[in-house]
């Protein structure tokens, strides 16, 4: 497979939050992919459950050659390597990885959905793509990641420090 540029978003709202988002940059990294670009990091409101502590946010735009379920199973690994521990839909956890998108690429299963099927819905993954990507149109809705940040509200998003 020819090198794609992959959108994953990294979130935490357990521990050291900021250090989990790092590790998981690094970890990345040592498993072979390439880092474009990285967002800001950004502490923002907990969604779905509203009783648990605000998140760190950020994403990264990074260079692979894997097979979507290979990069997948990869981030799956290094969430379980960080400690993640299964709660709760939209519950705490010690660090988050998903992938957004692949380049233009639509794929669908019963266990992926390339691009996220919520990206468009969530603040906390617009404001820090919209940083590194504004430009990147969504395959299926047509519209750029400037469009979206355009009709969201971002007054709880707070910008914090580099990733």
């Amino acid at each position: 497979m020819d090198m794609e540029v992959v959108g994953i978003g990294l979130g935490s709202n357990m521990g050291d939050r900021l250090n989990n988002l790092r590790t998981a940059v690094q970890l990345l990294k040592n498993a072979g992919f390439i880092v474009k670009k990285q967002s800001d990091v950004f502490e923002t409101p907990p969604f779905g459950v509203k009783e648990q502590p605000y998140f760190l946010n950020a994403c990264l735009l990074a260079e692979s050659d894997m097979e979507p379920k290979k990069i997948l199973r990869l981030l799956k690994s290094i969430e379980l390597k960080m400690g993640r521990k299964r709660r709760m839909r939209w519950g705490p956890r010690e660090i988050d990885l998903d992938i957004l998108f692949m380049d233009n690429l639509i794929y669908r299963d019963d266990e992926l959905a390339i691009p996220h099927p919520r990206l468009q819905e969530r603040p906390f993954i617009i404001v820090p793509l919209f940083q590194i990507c504004p430009k990147w149109k969504h395959p299926l809705l047509g519209v750029t990641v400037e469009d979206l940040y355009r009709n969201i509200n971002i007054s709880e998003i707070v910008k914090i420090t580099n990733l």
